[in-house]
């Protein structure tokens, strides 16, 4: 690869220093020269590559395109293709296309005809795109599916199969225990944030959830169901004994050198055990509010309310809506030195450095209600409760932001305005809501529209007004996006998932009707008229952006 640097050299493409930068950084990590110039942003991809195969001689393949033979890509184990970087791609007569992103690496080359017998064919391709390819390509399916049936068929004979088998801990060698394995490490390759295993009356179906919506994966035979279900609790401590009673438990697994948290729940149905497993991606913890997708007027808005050193906010919407990432974010923007920052969740999903956890368990006593008495003389700034379910808890968190304390909570209403009303229902006295309440963020989650495959259109008249998109009859019609699909997003049209927020900010109007207990439709129109954008209309900005479709704000906006 010398040949390469002296190239982008002499035409002045990288300085000296930055390759020296790059060099080091190649020698520290063991990666390849390439990514290591691109770590260093010494020379942006495009350039690098089209240098790249002009030194070598190569074809140049964008993976995200080009069609990729799944009959060529099983030809190599997984292990070597992740090992290397490499990935078989197709075939030009008796030889196979290898794509890689460092041809210099010679082993990998060597190492991939051996294997194949025939000649090779390298082709590069760029870092990201290769490792996208493999992740779509080198799944886990056929093998689980494969396992899945050989334990079915050897518990035949007897219906079930050995809970012996199961393993003791996350590196035993069974197949149920690779079973397992495989299940979490695809889930998490394939970005699901949900794994359910659920018995059903003649198999086991497996699906994910994947940017909010179930994709079911998997269906084996019924006799492994035991064998299964023991695994998932051994691992996540939870008693196999126990199978008439819902359950909680926690595990961590590594999945290409990083550590990951799952939170794991037990639900008996008629046909057995469902066993829900929550991926916790810790680098949502880490957010910042910027990368939430709020629009500048709504940041503006809540960002008032949160610098404030007292007071409540609230943010409100169904289970999944992201309410505790936008509060994390939150406590990432407040969180200094300083300040005193104190939690009480259930569970505590993602550990925060700097910041005090205290995690709620019902059965010694802690609650909300009393974690959050003890918290308030433990002389908090910030007060971050998970969620507010009864009158106690809320009675506490409204008197604890009256007395000088900043309380970040979360509410289970479809709207902003709805959170005054509701919080009267719970037997709160109406002056101290309208008191104590600063801001409201009622959310969802929408899909992201995939980047490579999206196209623009026209929609008719009929669309935007049976929609009830903000276009009036007679103007142009808007130029939008929508989906279409491609081997990027699984061919889905979408990738990744955006917030639609609604930010309320309580004024002294609003503040008077809920003193005079007026209902939630007074309090949205008076915050309508003072500057409220309502969750579809921002819905609407960001499909007016090319961001999400229309669709997918009437399917997540009520």
């Amino acid at each position: 690869m010398s040949l390469l640097a002296d190239a982008l050299v002499a035409r002045g493409l990288v300085d000296g220093p930055a390759l020296e930068r790059a060099l080091a950084r190649r020698e520290e990590s063991g990666r390849s020269l390439v990514q290591a110039l691109l770590d260093e942003r010494a020379v942006s991809e495009p350039v690098l590559l089209a240098a790249l195969a002009e030194q070598a001689g190569l074809d140049f393949l964008d993976l995200d395109e080009h069609p990729i033979d799944p009959g060529v890509v099983q030809l190599l184990p997984e292990q070597l293709c992740r090992r290397h970087a490499i990935l078989p791609v197709g075939r030009r007569g008796d030889a196979v296309l290898l794509a890689t992103a460092d041809p210099g690496n010679v082993v990998a080359l060597d190492d991939a005809k051996a294997l194949l017998g025939v000649p090779v064919v390298p082709v590069l391709a760029t870092p990201s795109s290769l490792t996208s390819a493999m992740n779509r390509h080198l799944r886990s399916d056929s093998e689980i599916a494969g396992i899945g049936r050989s334990l079915g068929a050897a518990a035949h004979d007897d219906g079930e199969v050995d809970l012996s088998q199961v393993g003791d801990s996350v590196t035993a060698d069974s197949p149920v225990v690779r079973y397992v394995d495989l299940l979490v490490t695809q889930a998490i390759t394939d970005r699901a944030s949900d794994i359910h295993i659920e018995p059903t009356e003649h198999d086991l179906r497996v699906r994910y959830r994947i940017d909010g919506v179930l994709h079911e994966t998997q269906r084996s035979p019924k006799q492994i169901q035991a064998g299964v279900i023991s695994r998932v609790k051994i691992m996540s401590d939870i008693d196999i004994a126990e199978k008439r009673k819902p359950q909680d438990g926690r595990m961590s697994v590594t999945h290409e050198g990083t550590k990951v948290d799952l939170r794991v729940a037990t639900l008996p149905t008629v046909w057995g055990e469902k066993i829900v497993m929550r991926i916790l991606d810790n680098s949502t913890a880490s957010l910042d509010l910027t990368d939430l997708s709020f629009l500048d007027h709504n940041l503006e808005t809540y960002r008032a309310a949160y610098t404030k050193p007292y007071g409540m906010l609230l943010v409100t919407g169904p289970t999944g809506s992201g309410k505790s990432t936008t509060l994390y974010a939150t406590l990432n923007a407040v969180s200094k030195p300083e300040i005193n920052v104190i939690t009480v969740e259930d569970p505590v999903e993602y550990r925060l450095p700097g910041i005090n956890q205290v995690q709620v368990n019902a059965k010694a006593g802690l609650t909300f209600a009393s974690a959050l008495r003890s918290i308030l003389r433990s002389d908090p700034d910030v007060v971050l409760l998970g969620e507010i379910r009864d009158h106690e808890t809320a009675q506490i968190a409204i008197e604890a932001s009256l007395t000088g304390h900043l309380v970040l909570s979360t509410l289970h209403t479809n709207d902003a305005p709805s959170a005054v009303t509701r919080l009267i229902e719970m037997g709160i006295e109406p002056y101290l809501v309208g008191s104590a309440l600063d801001c409201v963020v009622a959310q969802r989650l929408a899909r992201k529209l995939c980047e490579r495959c999206a196209e623009p259109y026209a929609p008719t008249p009929q669309e935007l007004l049976g929609a009830r998109f903000p276009w009036l009859e007679g103007e142009p019609v808007p130029e939008l996006r929508r989906p279409v699909g491609c081997v990027a997003c699984s061919g889905t049209g979408y990738r990744g998932r955006l917030a639609l927020h609604e930010v309320m900010s309580v004024t002294d109007e609003i503040e008077q009707q809920a003193v005079a207990g007026a209902p939630a439709t007074d309090i949205g129109r008076t915050a309508l008229k003072q500057g409220m954008v309502t969750l579809r209309d921002d819905g609407w900005q960001k499909v007016a952006a090319g961001r999400t479709s229309l669709e997918e704000i009437l399917r997540v906006v009520a």
